[in-house]
């Protein structure tokens, strides 16, 4: 049975997130919308809140607008059973500097650990994709005696240069024995040699000691002011810093497939992927287990809609998460994510893509393995993530994988004759779900090929100039 403490959850949401550029010029990154409805930083306050940790401090810095305002329409707690979610901006309540790091962050705001009183403090970050019970973890930390408990996630020996990888003590797997950033290779675990463990960016802390701890880096010269590169290492020194497997992590409604998925989407490629991750019809993460929601604001969009558009081209989506708001008027969806009042227009075609809020994609225009952030609006005969050179001379970002990414609003200028074409020759493609389906039932392909002309001479009404070669 877990042992009763009062635990305040302190969640660091004040990352600029340089990586995820373009999608961050205008939020901060546990802002950044995903999975159609979601933000980033919903999935660490779901966590906390079925957890049972009702009292929740949120900080922030790097443009947090967007941030504070869904935090205060999103996560609205009972204050009167002395619940709360609250949104804390840089206050400079130390010296005229706004955060130095993450563990400045908490220094500089330890009114509210005074203020909460709390006996453990829980510090998770904000923008990675999961699902944890902390209280399992809270409970592992004291019954160990531990000062400090780091949560970590097994990782292939390959990737060790990319985490902080936590080097367990041969006599006690509980117990840390170093930790170190990034480094270039590390001894793979006794219970698997090609894995590491490897932070999470989750820690839990007795409050005395952490408050201590934050003096004593407060005073020191030679500090990153960072949780994981200095306040961790403190622990590890005095050994008093344990370690929490996240694989004992049990939660209610998750299978095998998806128990231990934990996803760092810092990266433009890694958040794409984290996407493509979400559409399987077996999931690697499943975002419908009722048993542990991810909540969020909920959308005010009325259903979403699938109709037929101009020349009964038929509008539909296939392996796709489709938001509340959406309407594909005639056009195909595939293996994509909508958020909520996107606009698919006649014969168009969107293929494995993340669109966000209210995005148009015009009649005849083709959006393959691409992000396009809120409010941009895709002319008649566009294409994008067709041709990169071509993308990129319009300013759009690609990546070394190739996805195309459009910043919020960005403009997509009007289509030339060459890129009509282009988008037109895709346009009558079958999709993949489509062409599975044709080589089981043969009956299926004539009348999928007639469909197909249809959304091509469609789309070359649409888009005059580009006609099927």
């Amino acid at each position: 049975m877990p042992l009763t403490k009062k635990v305040l959850a302190i969640v660091l949401a004040g990352g600029e997130g340089n990586r995820l550029m373009p999608l961050t010029a205008d939020r901060a990154k546990p802002a950044v919308p995903f999975a159609g409805s979601y933000r980033l930083i919903d999935f660490a306050i779901s966590n906390l809140v079925n957890s049972r940790y009702l009292q929740i401090v949120v900080l922030t810095q790097y443009k947090s607008h967007s941030l504070d305002r869904h935090i205060s329409e999103a996560w609205r707690m009972s204050t009167q059973l002395g619940n709360y979610v609250a949104s804390v901006p840089a206050q400079q309540r130390v010296g005229k500097s706004w955060f130095l790091g993450s563990a400045n962050a908490i220094y500089q705001s330890l009114n509210l650990i005074h203020d909460a009183n709390p006996d453990i403090v829980v510090v998770v970050g904000a923008d990675h994709v999961y699902r944890m019970d902390f209280a399992q973890m809270v409970d592992q930390h004291v019954r160990s005696g531990a000062k400090a408990t780091v949560a970590a996630v097994r990782q292939p020996l390959h990737m060790a240069d990319q985490f902080g990888v936590i080097e367990v003590d041969q006599n006690d797997s509980q117990k840390i024995a170093a930790f170190v950033e990034k480094p270039s290779s590390t001894p793979g675990l006794a219970a698997d040699p090609s894995q590491f463990l490897a932070s999470m960016g989750n820690y839990v802390f007795d409050a005395d000691a952490l408050v201590a701890a934050l003096h004593v880096d407060a005073e020191r010269l030679d500090t990153k002011h960072d949780m994981g590169g200095d306040i961790i290492p403190y622990f590890v020194n005095r050994g008093e810093a344990g370690v929490y497997d996240f694989t004992l992590n049990e939660i209610p409604g998750s299978t095998e497939r998806d128990r231990t998925y934990w996803r760092d989407v810092g990266t433009i490629d890694s958040f794409y992927d984290a996407h493509m991750d979400l559409i399987s019809p077996l999931p690697v993460f499943n975002l419908y287990n009722s048993e542990w929601p991810i909540y969020t604001r909920q959308s005010i969009s009325p259903p979403a809609k699938f109709v037929r558009g101009k020349n009964n081209t038929v509008g539909t989506a296939l392996d796709s998460i489709v938001s509340s708001g959406v309407v594909i008027s005639g056009g195909v969806v595939e293996g994509s994510v909508l958020s909520n009042d996107v606009y698919v227009a006649t014969s168009s075609r969107v293929i494995d893509s993340v669109l966000m809020d209210k995005v148009q994609v015009g009649a005849g225009a083709v959006i393959n393995r691409a992000i396009l952030d809120k409010n941009v609006k895709v002319p008649a005969g566009a294409a994008i993530g067709l041709d990169p050179e071509l993308d990129r001379a319009r300013g759009f970002k690609v990546t070394e994988s190739g996805i195309t990414v459009l910043s919020k609003g960005q403009e997509v200028p009007e289509p030339s004759e060459e890129e009509r074409q282009l988008a037109a020759n895709h346009v009558a493609v079958l999709p993949n779900a489509i062409k599975a389906a044709a080589e089981q039932y043969s009956g299926v392909r004539e009348a999928a090929d007639k469909v197909a002309g249809t959304h091509a001479a469609a789309a070359a009404e649409a888009a005059p100039a580009a006609r099927l070669g």
